[in-house]
């Protein structure tokens, strides 16, 4: 297991715009600390568990006041009918467990796409993609179904149709105070459409939250790129937590799980395989980024409409 570590020093990358006093406002120990989780989840949810469990752990060890895991961190199954059959109500048995390791280690835990069978399970038989917070105490604070489902076919990387076992969310959710900062959730295939992300900043986030298992041949193309833009366009924290690696015989994952800042930088990457990475918040450089850059206020809805509607 490796753990990476990247001290962000935001004068390097051409941060000649902002004089080298602001982007340093902030002692780094005192900021909070977040930990980006990678897995290579199976159809093994046990054995998964275990694993996320490690590393959740080891984030606190480390300080981390809150933990993001990726997409199906609770499995990866191998076709839809076996999703089917593994997937659990939000009140079962796996998320208890979760439940349980977020009161043991103190810390938030973003739970970055949880197979749910929701409340409507027995009229339709498909399940939700759910990205469930807790916080510290064990306690659900927030929970957003998945609303862009992954139906495509890239050549080389194998069809994918989401859509077979899976139920779109009906509404985007409101941002969430967190020790970290206020946090907008999405997940994977949700990065490629900028209206969601600029609705979530609009509505207050500071970090957007993009859990992911990303593809073998979409990944090297477009995940860091994707990423990058979503933080530059939003001015906000992106942190997104990757499956990685081979699931079984018929899936495998990008993996480079990242934090990028609101300049656009990467200050954290996963190495290759399970592990996780640490990232500091700084909420003062976000809020002096945004007042010398202030690109929220120049936009102009008169001519293109509000490609974001802010949330109600």
């Amino acid at each position: 297991m490796t753990f990476g570590l990247r001290k962000r020093l935001s004068e390097e990358r051409g941060f000649s715009l902002m004089p080298r006093a602001m982007a340093i406002s902030s002692s780094s120990c005192e900021l909070p600390l977040v930990a980006v989780c990678q897995v290579t989840s199976t159809p093994d949810k046990q054995q998964n568990f275990k694993t996320c469990a490690e590393l959740v752990r080891e984030a606190a060890r480390l300080g981390a006041c809150l933990a993001f895991l990726p997409e199906a961190f609770d499995f990866i199954a191998r076709d839809p009918a076996e999703t089917l059959h593994l997937s659990e109500p939000l009140g079962g048995k796996l998320l208890e467990e979760y439940t349980q390791l977020a009161r043991e280690c103190g810390l938030w835990l973003s739970l970055g796409g949880f197979h749910e069978r929701g409340q409507d399970w027995e009229q339709t038989q498909k399940i939700y993609n759910c990205h469930v917070l807790l916080n510290s105490k064990g306690a659900v604070v927030a929970t957003y179904r998945k609303t862009h489902l992954c139906d495509v076919e890239i050549p080389g990387q194998g069809p994918m149709c989401e859509s077979n076992s899976t139920m779109p969310g009906p509404s985007l959710e409101s941002p969430v105070s967190t020790p970290a900062g206020k946090i907008g959730l999405a997940v994977c295939y949700g990065m490629r459409f900028p209206e969601l992300s600029l609705a979530l900043a609009q509505a207050g986030a500071e970090i957007l939250t993009y859990p992911s298992a990303f593809g073998s041949i979409t990944g090297p193309a477009h995940w860091e790129v994707l990423l990058r833009a979503r933080a530059i366009e939003t001015q906000c924290y992106v942190v997104a937590a990757a499956q990685c690696g081979r699931h079984h015989e018929k899936r495998a994952s990008y993996g480079h799980s990242m934090v990028v800042d609101p300049w656009g930088t990467v200050v954290a990457r996963c190495s290759e395989g399970p592990g996780l990475c640490l990232a500091r918040i700084d909420l003062n450089y976000l809020r002096q980024l945004r007042r010398h850059l202030p690109v929220f206020q120049h936009r102009r809805p008169d001519l293109y409409g509000n490609l974001g509607h802010p949330l109600s």
